[in-house]
């Protein structure tokens, strides 16, 4: 062997060794997500062709197309489906805008504003079950606080069923905005941060009022930044259920359930749900349905996202 062959040798053998170090150190992180995340989604995917109630209940039993079909005949889920869209629809209308106009006004170099972007980011760590039963005790009909204070200034007669069929919807969206409006104020004060000061001043010296700079300027600079929190938004709108089943439980007469909440039921039964006793072979079919869903629309908003990217 030649030394140009010893070197090549030599050289392979280090590049194994560092990759079999690298592999090794990742290797607990890949079982762990083989062991909690692919497995629990292979474990459904198989229930989908079984009717099962559970471990001592029964014994599973294949269905075959069963529980789909079910799915597609189930006026319930469709509700839910509707409502998803109907929710997340609105959260990301008001969280997106509150978050951004937020992050312009704190993201100056004032006294306190340090403070500030502290308080409000602080429910994004609050426990969704805490918070939703915070805003549940606010938004008693009875003795919450909100209508206790209407009153006081005497802006309505008599208390409103904020968890009421009318209402109920516009509870959780305050709920979520308050819950999400923090973490994506950073993203976006993290995003402002990186616009270059240069680019903000040829606006100015271009005569570019502050309006025209935020928009012709600040807002396209943050198309990126922007883009990730559209995508997060909208995979949390679709997968949040936890202040809905404290606030509402998916009532009343299922107007405020969503697609999750509908497939955690038969799962764990909840007081208000239409499951009685658990279901996991309908369950798995209703969250598989779902998933496909909210797969579909990350799809598309992804390829528009492309689109828009290509044109401009």
């Amino acid at each position: 062997m030649n030394r140009g062959e010893q070197i090549s040798a030599a050289k392979r053998k280090r590049i194994i060794r560092e990759n079999l170090r690298s592999y090794s150190m990742l290797l607990p992180n890949l079982i762990l997500f083989l062991a909690f995340s692919v497995y629990p989604v292979i474990w459904t995917l198989r229930f989908v062709f079984y009717r099962y109630g559970g471990y001592g209940a029964s014994v599973p039993k294949f269905v075959g197309l069963d529980n789909l079909v079910r799915v597609f005949r189930d006026d319930i889920y469709w509700k839910a489906v509707k409502n998803t869209f109907v929710y997340a629809g609105a959260k990301i209308l008001f969280i997106i805008p509150t978050a951004f106009f937020l992050a312009l006004l704190l993201n100056q170099k004032r006294k306190g504003n340090g403070l500030l972007q502290s308080i409000i980011f602080m429910p994004t760590i609050m426990s969704s079950a805490v918070m939703g039963l915070v805003f549940y005790l606010l938004f008693n009909v009875y003795n919450g606080q909100i209508n206790r204070y209407l009153m006081d200034w005497n802006i309505i007669s008599q208390p409103i069923n904020w968890l009421g069929k009318q209402h109920a919807m516009k509870t959780l969206v305050i709920t979520a905005v308050w819950g999400g409006v923090g973490n994506y104020m950073v993203y976006f004060i993290a995003g402002l941060q990186q616009i270059s000061q240069d680019a903000l001043e040829s606006a100015r010296i271009d005569g570019a009022n502050k309006l025209q700079t935020l928009w012709y300027v600040t807002v396209p600079m943050l198309g990126p930044i922007l883009k990730i929190i559209l995508m997060l938004s909208i995979t949390a709108a679709f997968s949040d259920m936890n202040s809905v089943m404290v606030l509402t439980e998916g009532g009343p007469t299922n107007a405020t359930m969503v697609m999750a909440l509908y497939g955690y039921q038969f799962f764990f039964p909840i007081s208000a749900g239409t499951a009685i006793t658990p279901q996991y072979g309908y369950g798995a079919a209703v969250s598989t349905v779902s998933a496909l869903i909210a797969g579909l629309i990350t799809v598309g908003y992804l390829t528009l996202s492309k689109k828009l990217d290509d044109i401009y």
